[in-house]
């Protein structure tokens, strides 16, 4: 499996060493987290084994899905936070549980493997079942079980999810048309009815993930990053993470070039995995975030889905692999797969 590249900015070896810098920090378990004895949660360790699967690592990437497989709840769920293994905060949280679609499918489509498919497909169906399980009437998703909020980023993560998650119960034999509904809702609610989703606008998250997770597209997409890019993007340095701050964070710099890509404004997309390149330490890892007023890395810590998120927005970038098109057209490229699979 080739290693992807952005000429002029990180070569294919520069990826090699930011995978490792992953791979380093992976658990006998399979556990990725955050950086070493910190905390893991279920989002950013899919994330992290999307990134192993680029590099090519793909039983360090099988083995972080089966820690998710044999850590699942009875109810389809996975605890917010672990530390050292142990369960640090049990909140279950939709985003959180809904994400494992998206590896999974991720995989699929790194390495045909049906057999994987059908190994994580029960968890991949209990995880979503208790997600549409917190789908309000207007079609908006609680955040958490038991917490009648919805937000923004978290629902526009769970669209993407829904879509691989559709993916992979057509791949599978076993359809699911009750999801197909449920992101067909969760959708709509996205683009016409942002007055049920809890206030975050100041964070830029909010900002770009109705389009990364796929809910819009076409020139309302493009609206709607042009009308705070000034807002968020720093020349040269990134996006911040929150629009009244002067902190420019990585993982949030490279989601934005993925949004970016999915509507084909490549340009504006590689400007933006250039500019963050100052956050890169010698051997591959990535700090968090900047803090531009006085130059200081914050929080200090190398984050594994920091390394992740450069990773995955390179090998969009380089459009060479039908996993490439995860962003870009959530659940498809079957067909690629399929036949690399037989």
């Amino acid at each position: 499996m080739s290693v992807p590249d952005l000429p002029g900015v990180l070569s294919a070896d520069d990826i090699r060493a930011t995978v490792a810098s992953i791979a380093a920090e992976q658990e006998a378990t399979g556990a990725i987290p955050w950086h070493e004895k910190a905390q893991l949660d279920p989002w950013d360790h899919v994330e992290a084994a999307m990134a192993l699967d680029v590099g090519g690592e793909t039983e360090r990437a099988e083995a972080a899905y089966d820690w998710l497989r044999r850590t699942q709840r009875a109810d389809g769920s996975w605890a917010s936070r672990y530390e050292n293994g142990v369960v640090a905060d049990a909140t279950a949280e939709t985003n959180h549980a809904a994400y494992l679609a998206v590896g999974c499918w991720h995989h699929f489509l790194c390495t045909g493997d049906e057999d994987f498919l059908a190994r994580l497909w029960p968890a991949v169906r209990a995880a979503l079942d208790f997600v549409t399980g917190c789908q309000a009437a207007g079609g908006e998703i609680w955040w958490a079980a038991g917490d009648e909020v919805a937000l923004l980023t978290g629902s526009s993560s769970i669209h993407q999810a829904l879509r691989c998650g559709i993916a992979i119960a057509d791949r599978v034999g076993e359809p699911q048309p009750d999801w197909e509904l449920a992101a067909d809702l969760l959708g709509h609610a996205i683009r016409r009815h942002p007055e049920v989703f809890a206030d975050k606008s100041r964070y830029s998250m909010d900002w770009y993930y109705p389009v990364l997770g796929g809910a819009l597209r076409g020139e309302g997409a493009t609206t709607r990053l042009r009308e705070r890019w000034d807002e968020f993007v720093v020349p040269g340095r990134g996006a911040r993470c929150v629009s009244d701050q002067p902190w420019v964070t990585g993982a949030e710099t490279c989601e934005l070039a993925l949004a970016l890509d999915a509507i084909g404004d490549r340009d504006a997309a590689t400007g933006l995995v250039a500019a963050m390149q100052h956050l890169r330490e010698p051997d591959g890892s990535y700090w968090t975030g900047l803090v531009l007023t006085d130059g200081v890395r914050w929080p200090v810590e190398r984050t594994t889905w920091t390394a992740a998120a450069v990773v995955l927005a390179v090998d969009a970038l380089h459009a060479a692999h039908p996993r490439s098109e995860i962003f870009r057209t959530p659940g498809v490229g079957a067909a690629a797969a399929a036949n690399r699979g037989r």
